[in-house]
């Protein structure tokens, strides 16, 4: 079922055109159900409320958060954990993660309990969307920038493992996304909005059309969306790598060229950096005390990066949706839907650098190369020879802002196609339903990246003028001075990067459901069916990727499938009704057997009640298995590398025993660490077996008489849930800073395996792939509150206010060692909030509506690492860490709307981050100074208008 964009397209203009035919029939439309299939059950259910926590995100929700993308609605839910958003400027600084899924980059995520994007099921429909693929990798989580927001009628939320239900990837929960089926008419929706500063403008359009005519029904929806990048330097908070150190905590690679060598005519060492073009060298001058063209390095020559980055990548999307449904019989419909989107999005970091030498191994050839005597611009009348048994090139760190700055440029299409049969039928006096489906998904990315560089070129560049004479087109090199690298020396080194990835999902499934038998407290329901999923992945890095010729990350081709089948049953056991405190009693019980081709079966099953005690009070528990099968990256990924941002401990230590520890790995007492970029090596593990799970929810809902149809109160609603999820084998790789300290600090080979030093104690080898590293154990509670005032002349006020307490979460490896990440601490980019609170007001009639929404989130704690001896570093709550405090973020939305022109027309107008709340300063953030999967960016008060327009 492989379908080529020809075809896409032919089927998706098909889907359009049957609306026009649909007018012409004529029919009785069908009796619709009173009950309803809701996210969490395949059982049709009437109830309100479930034995599942589900939070509904309406279209008036949406509506109100004045927000333009699905990933930014869900990320600001207090459930929501760490994802990638737009704010994330991944290319180029993060480089790749050991599930190989890629950087992501220009992708929004979803995460629930923090328990990683990964442990998230995303649906449409109540069917698997298509993984995403950032032409970096093979990914195994959903892109919901694939998804616009103009098709989206609700959304469903799961905060519950819901394995036997729907299978791998909901361990953390499901989010459902329902699409519009019907519209009566056409509807033209614009967007504007930007930042007070005055950029980072957004600009939005949506035409969708629809209609019901007897049998038949359709929504078509097309809409484009466009972000403005913000840049790192738009901001005084985020246009410093740690902010208020200065270039301190910088980097070594400088546009004049650091160079640490020993000169072999005095057998001197030497830190220094030119200070112009063409400069001369005196051998005989050692120290700082220098009278020719050289300068000694210190802190305050390191390099700004953090100028060069962006705060919001620039995003641009492009969809066209479509959907219809025929009433075949009184008693089976056909539907089909299709989409297609394309994502434009552009990534961008500081010039890349050149990182030469013994002392800072990046890759073979820079390794290894010459800087030859008889290079025309090299100052010093040596060779400067790197590697070997006895090189004196110890490190050239060299940034050519000639070259420009790198900009990874994406380009990413999704198609989804999907149709199926759905009906009714009785036996005796027994209704079933049962509905079979067929989808085929791609999600194809390419990204171009340029500002790079050609390692294999620049060591022919470097070295002996004999070798660089041979090769067609090349030309000596300058990397001493700043602005070395003249159009010619760039055109020969500097080539544009090509990389490719692909994901596909075939998915074909059956249910059927319906009540069984009678019990003496109602019937008996149950769900069954059968599902089928083939998912094919590749990534095709440039050539001169693969062939280690790439100056910056390493990696090669990866390519993998596998398929799965599952069968599933659920029941609905009614075990009392209507007795003294047992008003309603059901359990529920569920089971599903999936098979796949890679490890072979799983069973995992589940439990629930829901306990009626009255009308005003339901309690309702669960226990349930779950399983994450390791995808197509996480098996098939090729070893990558990149350079992470890490602290040697053998770097100056001050500990004796640490000391003592580093020289037994062999490391020199005068070693310092000279740049903070560590090469690491990551990749996937086909040996990978299944995470495992188990989750259990306790909960009630109570809805008092006293707060019902009353002068002050038309409904009151108060809701709390207690979660914990237990998950074993979990799949990740260590945290490459925590091996690296635990390392040096046991000598244990379980966690110095994968680390090789030099002879100058530098790190060349650090091996971080994926393993099932030990368990997770995260539990907290949900609590709600919402109440709806009467309506009166004037209008209806409405209360909602969600919170999430964390109580614990806690990450061992194989070795029962507890990991950093934990509540209340911020660690690798993201924190654990204990408390986030969302209030939410509104006010309205038929022609005005007001909304003040509150977002709360609690303090977290960093270590300060590097910039503790920096007056930034708070040393609150304790020596060496640093106070990230407590945020309230204000928006306000205020909408008219009036029948009098055409069909109708609403104005809409909001101001987000009213007082404009700047992120607190993280320190151990890796770019632009703050946490942007927590906060909002700095400078962030964001003002939108829209307009609706129906006719």
């Amino acid at each position: 079922m492989h379908f080529k964009y020809s075809g896409a397209f032919l089927a998706l203009a098909t889907i359009l055109a049957i609306p026009l035919a649909g007018h012409a029939q004529e029919s009785n439309q069908a009796t619709e159900l009173e009950r309803i299939q809701v996210t969490g059950s395949r059982i049709r259910q009437s109830e309100l409320e479930g034995q599942n926590p589900v939070q509904v995100l309406d279209r008036d929700y949406i509506d109100r958060s004045g927000m333009s993308s699905i990933g930014d609605l869900l990320q600001s839910i207090t459930a929501s954990g760490s994802a990638l958003n737009t704010r994330f400027n991944s290319s180029g600084n993060f480089g790749f993660p050991p599930d190989g899924g890629g950087v992501g980059a220009g992708a929004s995520t979803v995460d629930l309990r923090h328990l990683g994007t990964q442990r998230v099921l995303v649906l449409v429909d109540g069917l698997r969307w298509v993984n995403e693929s950032s032409a970096s990798g093979v990914g195994g989580v959903v892109d919901l920038n694939t998804i616009p927001m103009a098709i989206v009628d609700r959304i469903e939320v799961l905060e519950d493992g819901a394995s036997s239900i729907y299978g791998s990837d909901a361990i953390a929960g499901v989010v459902n996304i329902i699409t519009k089926r019907a519209q009566d008419g056409a509807s033209l929706s614009s967007r504007y909005g930007q930042f007070t500063r005055g950029d980072g403008e957004q600009s939005q359009i949506e035409l969708s059309f629809g209609g019901e005519s007897g049998r038949h029904s359709y929504f078509i929806a097309a809409s484009f969306f466009d972000q403005k990048a913000v840049a790192s330097n738009r901001r005084d908070q985020s246009s410093l790598p740690y902010p208020g150190t200065g270039n301190a905590l910088g980097s070594a690679a400088i546009p004049a060229g650091l160079i640490d060598f020993i000169d072999p005519n005095s057998g001197q060492r030497q830190l220094l950096f030119p200070i112009g073009l063409n400069p001369g060298y005196d051998g005989s001058l050692s120290g700082c005390e220098r009278s020719d063209q050289f300068s000694c390095f210190s802190n305050d020559d390191r390099f700004n990066y953090a100028n060069y980055n962006l705060l919001q990548t620039p995003n641009k999307r492009s969809s066209l949706f479509a959907q219809q449904h025929y009433q075949l019989t009184d008693s089976t419909s056909w539907y089909m839907r299709g989409l297609y989107n394309q994502r434009k999005s552009t990534n961008q970091a500081a010039a890349e650098p050149f990182f030469i030498g013994t002392a800072v191994p990046t890759n073979f050839w820079a390794d290894t190369l010459t800087i030859a005597a008889d290079n025309p611009y090299n100052p010093f009348g040596f060779d400067l020879v790197a590697g070997g048994d006895d090189p004196n090139l110890l490190m050239l760190a060299y940034r050519p802002l000639e070259g420009g700055a790198r900009r990874f440029e994406q380009t990413v299409d999704t198609f989804y196609l999907a149709t199926g049969l759905s009906g009714d039928f009785s036996r005796g006096d027994r209704w079933f339903n049962w509905d079979i489906n067929a989808a085929y998904s791609t999600n194809r990315a390419s990204q171009l990246n340029f500002g790079s560089y050609n390692a294999r070129r620049m060591a022919t560049g470097l070295g002996p003028l004999a070798n660089c004479e041979a090769e067609a087109g090349c030309v000596p090199l300058n990397v001493f001075g700043p602005g070395a690298l003249t159009p010619e020396m760039l055109a020969y080194i500097q080539p544009v990067v090509r990389d490719n990835s692909e994901n596909t999902l075939n998915l074909f499934s059956a249910n059927l459901t319906g009540d069984l038998l009678s019990l003496p407290a109602g019937e008996l329901a149950f769900a069954t069916g059968w599902e089928y999923r083939k998912y094919r992945g590749n990534y095709r890095p440039d050539s001169l990727t693969v062939a280690g010729e790439y100056n910056g990350v390493v990696s090669s081709p990866t390519s993998g499938s596998y398929d799965v089948q599952e069968v599933y049953a659920e029941l609905s056991i009614p075990l009392l009704r209507d007795l003294s405190l047992a008003e309603q009693l059901d359990l529920s019980l569920a089971s599903r057997f999936s098979d796949y081709s890679t490890f072979g079966s799983e069973i995992t099953s589940k439990a629930g009640v829901r306990w009626q005690l009255s009308s005003e009070l339901l309690l309702r528990g669960s226990w349930a298995e779950g399983f994450r099968a390791p995808n197509i990256g996480e098996l098939f990924g090729s070893a990558s590398g990149f350079d992470a941002v890490l602290d040697d401990p053998c770097s100056e230590p001050s500990d004796a025993s640490i000391q003592a520890n580093c020289s037994a790995l062999g490391v020199p007492a005068s070693y310092v660490q000279p740049n903070p970029q560590i090469g690491v090596i990551t990749g996937g593990n086909r040996e990978l077996q299944p995470e495992s799970s188990t989750s259990h929810n306790l909960g009630f809902v109570y809805s008092p008489e006293f707060a019902s149809q009353t002068s002050w109160s038309e409904r009151m609603d108060i809701s709390m849930s207690w979660y914990r999820h237990q998950l074993k084998g979990a799949i990740q790789a260590l945290d490459a800073q925590t091996q690296l300290n635990l390392c040096v600090q046991s000598l244990s080979n379980d966690f110095c395996g994968g680390i090789q030093r030099n002879a100058l104690g530098a790190i060349d080898n650090f091996s971080n792939t994926l393993t099932n590293i030990g368990k997770i154990d995260t539990s907290g509670v949900d609590f709600d509150v919402s109440w709806l005032q009467p309506a009166t002349d004037i209008g209806q006020l409405s209360v909602n206010w969600r919170t999430t307490m964390m109580n614990y979460h806690r990450v061992f490896d194989a070795n029962n060692e507890r990991q950093p990440r934990t509540v209340g601490v911020e660690v690798n980019n993201s924190g654990i909030p204990r408390f986030s609170s969302n209030l939410n007001l509104a006010f309205g009639n038929d022609s005005i509506q007001a909304s003040w929404t509150l977002r709360y989130l609690s303090e977290l704690t960093e270590s300060c690492g590097r910039a503790a001896s920096f007056a930034v570093c708070r040393n609150n709550p304790e020596e060496g860490q640093n106070r990230l405090g407590s945020v309230v973020y204000h928006d306000l939305q205020l909408s008219w709307q009036t029948e009098a022109l055409l069909n109708g027309l609403q104005l809409t107008v909001g101001l987000n981050n009213l007082f404009g709340k700047e992120p607190p300063i993280c320190l151990s953030c890796t770019l632009n100074g703050y946490d942007p999967s927590n906060y909002e960016m700095p400078g962030s008060r964001f003002w939108y208008l829209q307009t609706r327009l129906q006719f």
